[in-house]
């Protein structure tokens, strides 16, 4: 899914509502991820089971764990998902936002805005949507 359409038309306090918790950005992202269904990275197995953190799938067959952040923009995201997902709404609703206006904002590292928000731009740039 792209980006820019997956926060269309949301206002702050429906993204909010949406996106507020940490269960709700994972299950948002499952939901996408394997929207088409479970595929296997290391096997290429379509079974799977419960992984061991919460929205992760195990495979069935060779055991491999995988989350629901895995191969997003969001894997090893060191923030909380629902900070991420607020900056990449703020700056999918206003591309011209600095990481300084973010920083101050969020009330987060002005660093670390400017890394996540490149790393937001150059998805956006490439019409990747969620995906690396």
């Amino acid at each position: 899914m792209d980006l820019g359409c997956l926060f269309k038309g949301l206002s702050e306090e429906a993204f909010r509502e949406k996106f507020g918790t940490e269960e709700q950005c994972l299950e948002f992202l499952a939901g996408e991820k394997w929207s088409t269904g479970y595929r296997c990275r290391k096997c290429e197995n379509d079974n799977y089971c419960k992984g061991r953190v919460p929205h992760s799938r195990r495979c069935t067959r060779c055991k491999h764990d995988e989350s629901a952040t895995s191969h997003t923009i969001f894997h090893r995201c060191r923030i909380p998902l629902p900070t991420a997902f607020e900056i990449a709404f703020r700056i999918c609703c206003s591309p011209t936002i600095t990481s300084t206006e973010l920083s101050e904002t969020m009330e987060t590292r002005q660093m670390t805005c400017w890394k996540f928000r490149n790393k937001i731009k150059e998805c956006l740039k490439h019409k990747k949507g969620l995906a690396k």
